[in-house]
């Protein structure tokens, strides 16, 4: 399951996701992650270039939205954080949800996401 960072990282075409994401049998992509990026794209000086980018990679990905069972696992996770005084970005607990939800392991350089306990993750 890819993070935001991954996808622009993609777009650029990073040596370092590129052919990992080539690689890939499966692609997984949080409707979270769909938001993310047309936000930064309508934001972008080339915005219809950026829109069909999007356009283009989310055809060969599997989308997953949010359910009452995320929304159930993104309440425990805050919870939990919140406690620990560990809290990350809302975004990034929805994605971890999902992430958790599914058993996938998420793809992503945001470090914070070591903070979520029993996710599975890596950074490309």
């Amino acid at each position: 399951m890819v993070d935001t960072n991954i996808v622009s990282a993609h777009f650029k075409a990073d040596p370092a996701v590129t052919p990992n994401l080539q690689a890939s049998d499966t692609i997984y992509r949080p409707s979270i992650v769909l938001g993310e990026l047309h936000f930064g794209a309508h934001r972008s000086p080339d915005s219809a270039r950026n829109l069909d980018r999007i356009g283009r990679f989310v055809t060969g990905v599997v989308l997953l939205s949010v359910d009452a069972m995320t929304a159930s696992l993104y309440g425990q996770l805050k919870a939990e954080l919140t406690h620990a005084g560990k809290l990350i970005p809302d975004n990034d607990l929805w994605i971890a949800a999902l992430a958790k939800q599914h058993d996938l392991t998420l793809v992503s350089r945001d470090q914070h996401f070591s903070r979520v306990p029993g996710l599975k993750w890596v950074v490309w």
